[in-house]
This record gives C-alpha cells, structure tokens and sequence, in this order.
C-alpha cells in the first residue's frame, strides 16, 4: 500500500479534488468484486464495497457499473460530509474523511470522537482517532487496521 500513499501524494501535489484522491483510496483498499457477497460485518456488498437494497443478488456488475456505483456513492458521502466539518482543512484531510465514513457509514461518523475533536481545531488528535476504527463483528480486522493507517497518514499528509 506504499504505492498508494505516492499516488495520493502526486494527486495532491497536482492540485485534484478530496473526491478523485478518496477514490484512488478506496478503489486498492476495498478492491473490486463484481458478483454480491456478505461482508466480514454480515452485510451483503458489491463492487467497491456498495452496499443497500438497489443490489442484485444474482447479478454480475460490469466495470462501469462498478465505478458509477463508487462515483455515487462517494458523491453521497461528500454532500453528508462537508456540511459536518466547521473548520478548514487540506483536502488530503477531506479525502481521508471521504474514505473513513465510505467506510463506517455517515452516522458513525457524525457522533465520532474524530469529528467534534477536528471541529475543535485538533486536527492531529482527530486524525489520530482513526486508528480506533479497526473492530469487524466486534473483533480488530487486520485489513481495517491497515486501511486506518493509510487513510491516518493522508489525513496528516499536509499537517
């Protein structure tokens, strides 16, 4: 995941959005699968880690479904997002956040100890709050841990 820190980086240094940055994010992290399966958490998934009752079970998504799907998706999570966050920050941050609540969902987001810490200014100490998000099922997930430690570096990327 070394090389998605540097991709993330020259998206960065090229000036592109919270939105293309988090993509570039979530696309490696959560992979691709084309047919719907039950995430570790039990609930049923497709494409880049789509969830919601629009998905077919016995469908198999194409590609440009997939990234329509993703592209939406992020799309919500932005419009819920932004209006959360009082203070300034880099868009490195922004699309850490993006990835993190594509994640955890928009409601664990807004009564996350991330959010009222990064609204206070604490931005380090909120960044740091997402290593806390590592628990599948009620268990620490090595691949959330290692999602969380990349999506913390972006968060702090530009600090």
């Amino acid at each position: 995941m070394k090389h998605l820190n540097s991709a993330v980086k020259m998206l960065a240094a090229a000036g592109a959005s919270a939105l293309i940055m988090a993509t570039a994010m979530i696309k490696p992290m959560e992979g691709v699968q084309y047919t719907p399966y039950t995430d570790v958490a039990g609930v049923q998934t497709v494409c880049y880690g789509h969830t919601g009752t629009d998905i077919i079970s016995d469908k198999v998504y194409s590609q440009a479904e997939c990234d329509e799907l993703l592209e939406s998706d992020l799309a919500a999570v932005k419009r819920m997002v932004d209006p959360m966050i009082h203070v300034d920050i880099p868009e490195t941050t922004r699309a850490a956040l993006y990835s993190f609540t594509f994640n955890v969902g928009i409601g664990s987001f807004s009564r996350s100890t991330l959010l009222k810490l990064l609204n206070k200014g604490e931005w380090y100490a909120a960044c740091d709050q997402l290593k806390r998000w590592v628990y599948a099922a009620g268990k620490p997930w090595k691949g959330l841990m290692n999602r969380r430690d990349i999506e913390r570096q972006v968060c702090l990327m530009q600090s």
